[in-house]
């Protein structure tokens, strides 16, 4: 049971890591739409889209790791996981 919460919390801490990862490249994107430069309508488009993606991404990978982190609390074993860091 131990070692199911650890690997739990491990899955938990990768998809907040992911998520902020994705989050910050869907704001590089997003950034990327709003500078004013000469692009075309097709290039606009795809940084549009590929923002919403990883934003879309990010979200889901948040959510993801909030059902870890409840799941873990469920487990009632071995809350020092969160004082680790």
């Amino acid at each position: 049971m131990k070692q199911q919460a650890k690997r739990l919390y491990e899955k938990m801490v990768d998809f907040k890591r992911f998520a902020i990862i994705l989050l910050a490249v869907g704001v590089f994107f997003f950034l990327g739409v709003i500078v004013p430069a000469e692009k075309t309508d097709m290039a606009l488009n795809i940084m549009i889209l590929a923002s919403l993606s990883f934003l879309a991404l990010s979200i889901l990978f948040f959510t993801i790791s909030k059902q870890c982190q409840i799941r873990l609390m469920d487990m009632d074993e071995d809350h020092d996981f969160f004082s680790q860091g």
